[in-house]
């Protein structure tokens, strides 16, 4: 059985991911976030159908997206992006 720990982690961690930003206005509050499924997750931050962050500040214009290989690697650029100074975001 510990064999298949390590197939069901790589499965899970293979499956492709993105990086996004969203914004309300120009020169608004910023929202970076990370998906597996970027259609699905930019309808439901339009919606406000996922109370949170997004919803309080209205956060529906889609301004930037990055595909990546793994969830990991999404993770991992979403840490980064959220680091830079605010003038490299725009």
């Amino acid at each position: 059985m510990a064999g298949l720990v390590p197939a069901i982690h790589a499965l899970q961690i293979i499956q492709m991911a993105w990086t996004y930003i969203l914004t309300n206005r120009p020169n608004g509050t910023l929202y970076v976030g990370v998906t597996n499924e970027l259609i699905r997750r930019v309808h439901e931050h339009r919606s406000g159908a996922v109370p949170g962050f997004s919803k309080r500040y209205d956060l529906k214009r889609f301004v930037y997206f990055e595909e990546h290989e793994t969830v990991v690697l999404a993770i991992q650029r979403e840490r980064n992006i959220k680091r830079w100074p605010r003038a490299w975001k725009a």
